[in-house]
């Protein structure tokens, strides 16, 4: 078997990278050891950054950027202290996407298959080796063991990655001091536990009533770790635990699933070993507070889809796969560092009650700080470009746009996959020489100057909605090494065309 990228692992964020890549073109296998998607309740929340970029690539379910945006999108909680507002732009889709991650990988997976990808489910990657022309993946599956050929392979295979460790990777790893539990029941008494966080003396219970399954709740015991985390939940084990931490007893009917978790903590020491990368559990681990690790994934996926189907193309500067390590890597160890930060917050204590109460009044006063850090909206990139322009490695913010074919805006404008040119000044025609090597792989937009958004008069887009390069009127060279300079780093040489682009240059994305 050969292709262009072979995926290990078929969860919701490792059918997002085979989306991706697929809708680039790229000839894309997804190896899955599951025959059918787990219908076991996981993660359940995707925050405002992961959002926002799923819209500007079109992978956003059916109906899920209806909803009110502005300052009082989004109600969460830090450290189960509640009331932290999630704000986001009004031209923004919804702050919390609340879905199941098991609706996510359908979604994903769909779209996947729509483009072309192969998804091989009952099939797991075993072994691996990598030299400079690719890497040759054992697989085992329900025929046998077949053998792979792939130029990259992406290992999105969990927490316990065969592809993490098969390549050598080392992790930071921090070990368990917590014990949780976590289980789909159905309560003989609905209203013995009330919803959402519940603190006593004992440790924490988080609840949620979902209709026409049961209730999901979580436990915590701040004491000590479990003894063997993947021993496996009794229901007697986890009815006497919620009883325990509630202070009376909670009886109820035998459960759907159960399972354990912990605070251990892993962070890959490189996101990118060669031709081989991690997204997801496989690259990092952390403490679920926060509902960050869904949304990290998918910001992974993101970040390396399209510079490695670029890269697939030739369509690359030489660096480009080089930026995905830093990006996303820096991006992971500031969720872990918040997460232990939030659970620190929630062990019992006079001092920590002292610490709470005084956090109890930052959530409610947050003016974007926890927010922003939450939901990923302060990410700002590192710089790329030998001489960062202003702006660059900073989200750009949808806004509405008048252009000669109509009224659009820039999520509509990056939903084919290409970079974006948007020329926005009086001045901005004098780049149109520049980028001329690189149509119409770039994408050239000069829309009407709208009444609002940044100050730039040309900026150059990534197909994730980060700024790459832009120019001021008041800046000849853009206020870095220009706008040729940047093309030049982040999609080498220009060609006019390039290899897997239509007579129109549009990437061959679905719609």
């Amino acid at each position: 078997m050969q292709a262009q990228v072979a995926v290990a692992g078929g969860g919701p964020v490792g059918m997002l990278v085979a989306a991706e890549l697929a809708g680039y073109g790229v000839d894309v296998v997804v190896f899955e050891t599951r025959a059918d998607v787990s219908e076991r309740p996981k993660a359940t929340t995707l925050h405002a950054r992961a959002v926002q970029c799923l819209a500007r690539r079109g992978h956003l379910p059916p109906g899920a950027a209806d909803g009110p945006g502005g300052a009082a999108a989004g109600d969460f909680h830090f450290a189960g202290l509640p009331g932290l507002a999630i704000a986001v732009p009004p031209t923004e889709p919804v702050a919390i996407l609340k879905t199941s991650q098991a609706q996510l990988e359908r979604h994903f997976e769909a779209r996947a298959r729509a483009a072309g990808a192969r998804v091989l489910r009952g099939h797991r990657v075993t072994g691996i080796e990598q030299d400079r022309e690719g890497v040759r993946l054992k697989v085992e599956g329900p025929d046998g063991t077949t053998v792979c050929e792939a130029r990259y392979l992406v290992g999105a295979d969990g927490a316990r990655s065969t592809v993490r460790e098969q390549a050598g990777i080392a992790s930071d790893t921090s070990p368990a001091t917590v014990s949780a539990l976590t289980g789909l029941v159905t309560l003989e008494e609905p209203e013995a536990l009330p919803g959402g966080f519940l603190r006593t003396p004992r440790g924490w219970i988080v609840s949620k009533y979902q209709p026409g399954r049961g209730t999901s709740i979580r436990t915590l015991d701040c004491r000590a770790p479990a003894g063997d985390r993947h021993l496996p939940v009794s229901p007697e084990e986890f009815r006497l635990e919620v009883s325990r931490i509630a202070g009376r007893d909670v009886a109820m009917g035998q459960p759907r699933w159960l399972g354990r978790f912990s605070d251990y903590t892993r962070l890959a020491r490189t996101f990118r070993e060669g031709r081989v990368f991690l997204v997801g559990d496989a690259a990092h681990v952390h403490f679920p507070i926060g509902g960050q690790g869904l949304s990290a994934g998918v910001l992974d996926a993101l970040c390396l889809g399209w510079k490695l189907a670029l890269a697939v193309r030739g369509e690359a500067g030489p660096a480009l796969l080089d930026s995905y390590d830093p990006e996303r890597r820096t991006a992971a160890r500031r969720v872990v560092e918040n997460t232990r930060a939030q659970l620190t917050l929630m062990r019992p204590g006079p001092e920590v009650d002292a610490l709470r109460s005084v956090f109890a009044g930052v959530v409610a006063a947050d003016r974007g700080l926890l927010g922003n850090m939450i939901s990923a909206q302060d990410t700002v990139l590192p710089g790329y470009t030998q001489r960062p322009s202003p702006g660059e490695g900073t989200f750009l913010a949808n806004m509405p746009l008048t252009t000669p074919e109509g009224v659009t805006d820039v999520i509509g404008l990056l939903r084919d996959g290409r970079p974006l040119l948007l020329l926005l000044g009086d001045g901005a025609s004098r780049h149109r020489a520049a980028v001329r090597p690189w149509e119409p792989a770039v994408r050239v937009v000069e829309p009407a100057r709208p009444e609002t958004g940044p100050a730039y008069d040309a900026v150059l887009v990534r197909p994730d909605g980060y700024v790459a390069w832009s120019s001021s009127s008041s800046s000849s060279s853009g206020g870095g090494g220009g706008l040729g300079a940047a093309l030049s780093r982040y999609f080498g040489a220009g060609r006019g065309t390039g290899p897997g682009t239509g007579s129109s240059g549009r990437a061959p994305w679905i719609s």
